[in-house]
Order: C-alpha cells, then sequence, then structure tokens
C-alpha cells in the first residue's frame, strides 16, 4: 500500500488585503513567516456522488438552493417553490398535493423530455423560473375510464328466480 503526503498550500496575506494583521476564520499561518496563512478546503458531495470543493456564497444558507417552478397542465398553471438539488420525484410528491394526481399518475416533461422520478433538477438543468410541463399518464387515465363505465353499467341483479313448465 501506498501512502501519499498531503501538500501545504500557503497564501500571502497581501491577498486579503489587511496586511498580514489579522486572520481569517478557518485560515492558520503557514510556518514562521507572519505574512503567509494556511485555508482549510471544506468539502461537499454532491447528489451525483463527486466530491468538490464548496462554494463561497455570498447570501444566507436560509432559503438557500431554493428555486420556482412553473408547472403547467391542460389547464392550469402552477408555480412550486422546491430545493434545486430535489428530484423529480420530490416534485411529484408536492404537484399530487396540489392537483390531486397521483404521483404515479403524473408524467413531467422538461425540454421536451419525459423525467424519471430519480432525476435531479439542477443536473437537468432546471433553473429558477423554468417551466415544467405536468401530463396525466394516458394509460392510467384509460384505466381510470374502465373503471367508471364498469362501475356504471348494471350487468343484472344477482338474484333471479326461473320458472321452468314442463
Amino acid at each position: 500500500m501506498m501512502k501519499l503526503k498531503s501538500k501545504r498550500f500557503c497564501r500571502g496575506s497581501f491577498k486579503f488585503g489587511n496586511g498580514g494583521n489579522s486572520v481569517k476564520g478557518g485560515e492558520k499561518r503557514c510556518g514562521n513567516n507572519d505574512n503567509t496563512i494556511i485555508s482549510e478546503i471544506k468539502w461537499e458531495l454532491r447528489p451525483g456522488g463527486m466530491l468538490v470543493q464548496k462554494r463561497e456564497t455570498s447570501f444566507s444558507s436560509v432559503g438557500e438552493g431554493m428555486i420556482t417552478v412553473r408547472v403547467s397542465t391542460v389547464s392550469e398553471c402552477h408555480d412550486v417553490s422546491i430545493e434545486s438539488t430535489s428530484t423529480f420525484g420530490e416534485l411529484k410528491m408536492i404537484l399530487s398535493l396540489i392537483t390531486s394526481l397521483e404521483p404515479r399518475e403524473q408524467r413531467l416533461l422538461f425540454k421536451g423530455k419525459e423525467r424519471e422520478d430519480d432525476e435531479y433538477l439542477h443536473m437537468v438543468g432546471v433553473k429558477d423560473k423554468d417551466k415544467v410541463l405536468l401530463l396525466e399518464d394516458p394509460a392510467i387515465k384509460e384505466m381510470k375510464k374502465l373503471h367508471r363505465l364498469a362501475g356504471t353499467q348494471q350487468i343484472g341483479t344477482p338474484y333471479c328466480t326461473i320458472s321452468v313448465r314442463l
């Protein structure tokens, strides 16, 4: 087994504009020289399984990653707020509360393609204010129609008396 040494990365304090007088949070001094410091690298695991360096964001973590998706059906339109790292299956769960269609009865289309339940919104490219089309699954729609027809038709009364005379 091979053992790898980690390298220390040092940055000059001139990059932070304070002349070396203060140290930012999460940074340590490098060696004996007061002009260089070490930054601790923060990592995050993306939904696709990729390990990447965490981005520094200027906005607060409350509501971070929330997007508004406009979901359009044949007759109406709904604006849904959801995390950008959610899946289409999670979006279907939210839509089931709004449209009274069960998630298995829904088909979601984005950019002309039907999306699977396990696909992530941000991986496909869904951004804030994008439009997603919601259709009712035609196979389930036909099954519902057949069940309604079978329920309204009277086959006959279950009890009939037949009298036979010879």
